[in-house]
């Protein structure tokens, strides 16, 4: 299943957000929503104070983006170098390649066919695994990654839509004030 379409079943299924975000209330009628409130300014207060909460979900949602489109492709690159090692393992051939040692400076070497594996795991922790083992360690990691990406997606489209709501919301609000002020200025 494709991000897009894993992304597309969640707005079907109408869940809020994964992320726990707080769902924005839209201000249908300001008089009336206004009667209830003691004054305008602890109101506008508190939706700035909302939305400056969204941005920061944003920053932290947007960074989690960042790092998952950045995983997905490294473990795209390990599992197609474990295709090449099964290949070379059935062929019986060696591989011949060049590998970091550290910045700009690589060494040769030749690969043995081989039926297992090193994967780095993250922590300084690196493990052997067969290759069988070894790819469906890496699919998985791979479909989690994908699902986690279409969930970011989500909820980041949910998060806009809730700091669109709020920053209508601040803008009829402060209009409703402006208005309010002109028309006790006229009687006056």
């Amino acid at each position: 299943m494709a991000a897009g379409d894993l992304e597309e079943s969640l707005k079907a299924l109408g869940k809020k957000s994964f992320a726990g975000i707080p769902e924005a209330t839209f201000v249908e009628d300001v008089d009336s929503f206004m009667k209830e409130c003691e004054g305008v300014e602890p109101v506008l207060r508190n939706l700035d104070e909302q939305h400056g909460k969204y941005k920061f979900m944003e920053l932290n949602l947007m960074a989690r983006k960042k790092k998952l489109k950045s995983k997905i492709p490294d473990i795209q690159k390990s599992l197609d170098m474990i295709s090449v090692l099964e290949a070379k393992k059935k062929a019986e051939e060696r591989i011949e390649t060049q590998f970091l040692l550290s910045d700009l400076l690589y060494s040769r070497a030749i690969i043995e066919p081989t039926d297992r594996v090193c994967l780095w795991l993250g922590a300084n922790v690196m493990l052997e695994y067969s290759l069988e083992d070894a790819k469906a360690l890496l699919e998985k990691n791979h479909e989690t990654a994908t699902k986690s990406l279409a969930q970011v997606h989500y909820d980041l489209d949910f998060l806009r839509d809730q700091m669109t709501t709020t920053e209508v919301n601040m803008a009829r609000l402060y209009n409703w004030d402006v208005k309010r002020r002109q028309a006790l200025n006229a009687k006056q």
